[in-house]
């Protein structure tokens, strides 16, 4: 049996991040799996960006550096330049769990439409804080993201085919809105059983976390109705509630 090796695009979307462009960039870089297209989406930083992501131009295969109009318009622009067979985002400061993590990725199962796993958070030192919150279901469809993501998007390949445009209306939350509507189109969906990415805690949904909250409200009430959606909020702040009395931290 011809052993299944696919492409995979991963898209790195960055500005002015200069402290953790690097890490990521040799995450990436470091894989033993050797069928990868890596493209970096710069939103024309203004630090020494640049220079270190050209410190490596030599074994990245598209690289891009100019103005967008958001982080979603960035990957966008990752997504039109993608020739592989799968695409998975690895934004600034986030890494993949170990240096065979695609190969294992791929090992799992042949063909799927999507392949996903569990996540590990890291604060700004790359010091773990253990599993997120949110842990991956054992299974997975459209109608899991009804009580919050469950997948980190760090931790998701999704066949490319699949993989449409993200929804520029949604400047937080969007990435909720592309998964679920990839999830819907898919039929084999595969649990790898195993973490496949590291996560930087913070970033913009922190900073911004009320409109990141109205934005998914929106997205759940559009896939799963208004009633249930209100129920289900319900529940999710509950969940939150808990986790935060027992661990002091949210893990988001």
């Amino acid at each position: 049996m011809k052993a299944f090796k696919p492409v995979l695009s991963v898209i790195t979307v960055v500005y002015n991040n200069e402290r953790d462009i690097e890490r990521t960039m040799l995450s990436v870089l470091t894989q033993t799996y050797p069928r990868i297209e890596y493209i970096i989406i710069d939103g024309k930083s203004t630090d020494g960006t640049l220079k270190v992501i050209n410190r490596y131009k030599d074994q990245v295969a598209k690289i891009f550096s100019e103005k967008d109009n958001g982080i979603y318009d960035a990957m966008n622009k990752g997504l039109a330049a993608a020739n592989g067979d799968y695409v998975l985002f690895m934004n600034s400061g986030d890494e993949f769990y170990s240096r065979d993590t695609v190969q294992k990725v791929f090992e799992s199962a042949p063909d799927a439409d999507i392949y996903y796993g569990e996540t590990e958070m890291i604060d700004a030192d790359g010091k773990s804080l253990g599993q997120r919150r949110h842990k991956a279901p054992k299974t997975f469809t459209w109608m899991d993201f009804r009580y919050g993501m469950s997948i980190s998007h760090q931790a998701i390949y999704v066949r490319r085919s699949l993989a449409g445009p993200y929804d520029n209306r949604y400047k937080l939350s969007a990435d909720i809105d592309w998964i679920i509507r990839a999830a819907s189109q898919a039929e084999k969906i595969v649990n790898v059983n195993q973490y496949v990415a590291k996560y930087l805690v913070g970033g913009v949904s922190k900073a911004k976390h009320r409109q990141s909250l109205m934005e998914r409200f929106d997205i759940m009430q559009r896939y799963y109705g208004l009633i249930p959606t209100v129920f289900n909020h319900f529940v999710i702040a509950f969940n939150l509630g808990w986790y935060w009395l027992k661990n002091r931290r949210t893990n988001d």
